[in-house]
């Protein structure tokens, strides 16, 4: 028997028992003829105590204990002279008997502790020694504490947790797939599944009524913080439900989330808002709503006086910055040069100070009058003290985007954005449709198994362009301090509403055939209502956290590159793999 107990189980009621523990050494140090040794593993740490008076052999032992060798100690639980109150085994020491190396470490390339000296990259590097640290440990420990309530809760809503495969056809509607080539089957390819739909919805024609996975997507995609080429999600699908079935059994999952492991009551029910009213008040279809600053259409008020840039545009919006008219000059051109960063892509930025006394200066006084600023004024909801920022432009939902990418900044900027404060919602009637002008043709705004809204049905059937972009997808999101948890939506069961579908979409009727022949082919034979989501499990776990990445969440993650820099991950494979697969590649090695 390697240990009786772990690093973070003792207590003072333990008190003159033996016991044999075994861990890391996290620190040893000397104090007149005594060796302190703190002994860790996942569970806490333990001091250790070599007397002056122990045997010769165990004392040179214990000085020549180094920084994570893993031993073995034997000893008796005392009480503590000096006692710890930051550790919960604080009250306890152990007077060491005898110590066993189980293995020697060479000196780590980071210190193992919870602020670390390495650097992000030496720490990816060495992933299985930062895997140590407190707080990778807690995140990885909050992950699984959220996967065994996720399980437990839809147990109890009668979900069965059934595997789809991993190696499926490649249907690029979207992400890129990851392709994986087929020795057997020379140039042909599986993918690697984005998520499991299609498999979901067999799975409600088979009649499994409710399912539900927690299982590894991939998607080859650019990366920020809140992606990876390979993600989890809590994958879930109902039959013979509708809309309100499927937003009740998963708020009650999320408000059993939010009670079980963070001790915090969400309203019930949540708030709701169409995807027009986010977009038109907070220029995002996943809107933080923890504070206000929301936009502001003022297109009538600021048109009509001369001034070119607004008088020429379809749109004009506005947000009004709580107590920030004090910005100096310097303060605002750095927020103008911001907004021209390509990752937000206004040309330039309007301000309007609305002073305490009521009066108002900005960068529009050349063609504007204090009463015209005052309309404007009015039209923002601005008050005494705020700060109005103006965007304009020919197309609106550029314009609000902006103004909504701006809306985060100042909130972060003014410290609205309190991690520890969550205000979730559900977004509803999205688009079904997404036109696009490059291409010439409309795309989904979701996925092509996304059903209309049924009193939209007359309009989904219509060939006029202006018909289809009215149409509303019966589709939800879980929207969570301005992040999409989750999202999901009633299902096509119908052969006949999917190959429409696929028409609206521009596939041809012998390219639905081969991508999705199969699934249509199902609907023949009796496939029920159905509808359902997945939950971004990384970033619900994140944000549980009180993170905006999802790296330190998962145990093994790539980096912004979609490497693995600790196994040199993705790498090439040798000329005989490559002659087996019948692959040729001009790549040239440096």
């Amino acid at each position: 028997m390697y240990r009786s107990h772990t690093c973070g189980e003792l207590r003072i009621e333990n008190v003159g028992q033996k016991v044999t523990l075994a861990g890391w050494v996290q620190k040893s140090r000397k104090l007149g003829g005594m060796t302190f040794i703190d002994l860790r593993d996942r569970y806490g740490i333990t001091q250790l105590v070599v007397e002056a008076d122990a045997p010769a052999e165990l004392v040179d032992i214990a000085t020549s204990l180094g920084r994570e060798y893993v031993i073995q100690a034997v000893g008796e639980v005392l009480e503590r002279q000096s006692k710890n109150s930051k550790i919960p085994t604080g009250d306890i020491e152990i007077k060491v008997s005898g110590i066993t190396i189980l293995n020697k470490s060479v000196t780590p390339p980071f210190t193992i502790e919870d602020e670390s000296d390495g650097g992000e990259d030496i720490r990816a590097k060495y992933r299985y020694l930062d895997l140590r640290r407190n707080p990778l440990k807690n995140a990885l420990t909050l992950r699984h504490r959220i996967a065994h309530e996720v399980r437990n809760y839809l147990d109890s809503q009668n979900f069965m947790e059934i595997e789809t495969p991993y190696l499926i056809k490649s249907t690029p509607e979207g992400a890129r797939d990851f392709v994986v080539p087929s020795r057997m089957n020379p140039g042909q390819f599986y993918a690697l599944p984005q998520s499991p739909q299609t498999f979901k919805q067999l799975l409600m024609v088979a009649g499994y009524d409710r399912y539900f996975q927690i299982v590894r997507c991939f998607r080859d995609e650019d990366l920020r913080a809140d992606r990876q080429p390979e993600f989890t999600q809590i994958d879930c699908e109902m039959s013979f439900v509708e809309q309100e079935d499927v937003l009740g059994t998963f708020e009650g999952m999320m408000r059993t989330l939010f009670k079980n492991v963070l001790g915090v009551d969400i309203p019930n029910p949540l708030p709701r808002m169409s995807w027009y009213d986010a977009m038109d008040k907070y220029g995002s279809d996943k809107p933080d709503v923890r504070f206000g600053m929301t936009i502001h259409e003022i297109t009538d008020a600021a048109k009509g006086k001369g001034f070119s840039v607004l008088d020429g545009a379809s749109y004009i919006g506005a947000i009004s910055v709580p107590g920030a008219a004090e910005y100096t000059r310097k303060q605002v051109d750095e927020l103008t040069e911001w907004v021209k960063r390509p990752q937000v892509g206004a040309k330039g930025l309007i301000y309007i100070r609305v002073n305490q006394d009521g009066t108002f200066k900005s960068s529009i006084d050349k063609f504007y009058a204090p009463e015209d600023l005052a309309k404007i004024a009015e039209a923002a909801e601005a008050k005494a003290g705020d700060l109005i920022l103006v965007m304009s432009g020919d197309n609106k939902r550029k314009v609000q985007t902006m103004l909504g990418v701006l809306r985060i900044e100042m909130g972060n900027r003014l410290g609205y954005r309190d991690p520890k404060v969550f205000a979730p919602l559900w977004i509803v009637d999205f688009p079904l449709l997404e036109w696009d002008d490059e291409t010439q043709r409309f795309y989904a705004m979701h996925h092509p198994f996304t059903a209309p809204k049924p009193e939209h049905e007359a309009l989904f059937y219509s060939d006029k362009k202006e018909d289809l972009e009215k149409v509303c997808a019966n589709a939800y999101d879980f929207v969570l301090n301005g992040t999409e948890l989750g999202g999901g939506s009633i299902r096509i069961h119908n052969a006949d509403v999917q190959k429409r579908m696929f028409e609206v979409l521009g596939i041809g009727a012998e390219e639905a055939e081969y991508k999705f022949g199969f699934i249509i082919n199902a609907f023949k034979f009796g496939a029920p209502p159905h509808g359902g989501l997945a939950f971004g499990f990384d970033r619900v776990c994140a944000l549980f956290g009180g993170s905006d990445s999802i790296r330190d969440y998962i145990a093994f993650p790539k980096n912004n590159q979609g490497r693995d820099v600790m196994i040199d991950s993705p790498s090439e494979i040798d000329q005989i793999q490559l002659d087996e697969l019948q692959i040729k590649t001009d790549v040239k090695g440096e």
